[in-house]
């Protein structure tokens, strides 16, 4: 079984259009959260996820540009939160809600438990590759998870990391990559036999085209600028 994983969104139909295109051939998307705010196409993007039949789960930005409450924003961000906000009719803005905060799965006895965050804190926890998370709370997660796969998103920072026999996995952010590579990152993961690979890729998309939209729209400047930049 092919599974395309993959995180953050963030309204970018032109990054996530570009893994799709990128991956052709899965037979599975999950999704770790945070399909709108920071990018122009929140509606579109929605409509793509629901369309193409993704797993997802919410996000803090699905959830507070559903509310339009932003707590603990920084101001480009919460500017980007509720012009969001604006736009999303109620129908999405209750599709959002809706969301689950947790999805698991087994796929061939592979145990699969996903969220945007952590297990401990499922929309809010933001979890680094060690040593920045350290690496005994990585192994408190997966004990928590019950799951020989862990899958979060939130921080848009990939990593693959193997922890007593499990796997904690971030395919990095689709639509705002912030680890200093601008290519929307996704990861594949296959499950043959009860054996689980993983293989993390990059893929080019038109950058310009987003950002001339995000500054079109009247979002921040800089929400445009980073995306050059992936951080």
């Amino acid at each position: 079984m092919k599974i395309l994983v993959i995180a953050d969104i963030h309204a970018n139909i032109v990054a996530f259009k570009a893994v799709l295109s990128d991956v052709k051939d899965y037979d599975l998307i999950l999704h770790a959260g945070d399909i709108v705010d920071y990018n122009p196409w929140p509606s579109e993007a929605i409509d793509l996820v629901k369309e193409l039949g993704v797993k997802t789960v919410i996000g803090n930005h699905d959830r507070d540009s559903a509310t339009g409450a932003p707590v603990g924003y920084n101001p480009y961000a919460e500017i980007s939160c509720l012009w969001t906000h604006r736009r999303l009719t109620r129908k999405e803005k209750l599709y959002l809600l809706r969301l689950p905060e947790t999805l698991t799965y087994d796929f061939n006895g592979v145990k699969v438990f996903m969220c945007h965050g952590s297990p401990n804190f499922p929309v809010d926890e933001y979890i680094f590759p060690p040593p920045t998370t350290p690496e005994r709370y990585l192994k408190e997660l997966v004990m928590k998870a019950g799951a020989d796969v862990l899958i979060l998103g939130h921080t848009h920072v990939p990593f693959i990391y193997k922890v007593d026999g499990k796997y904690v996995l971030n395919p990095g952010g689709v639509g705002q990559p912030r680890d200093g590579d601008p290519r929307a990152s996704y990861v594949m993961m296959e499950v043959d036999g009860g054996e689980v690979r993983f293989e993390h890729r990059r893929v080019r998309y038109d950058v310009e085209k987003v950002a001339d939209e995000i500054l079109k729209v009247g979002l921040p400047e800089m929400l445009a600028r980073r995306l050059y930049f992936g951080f």
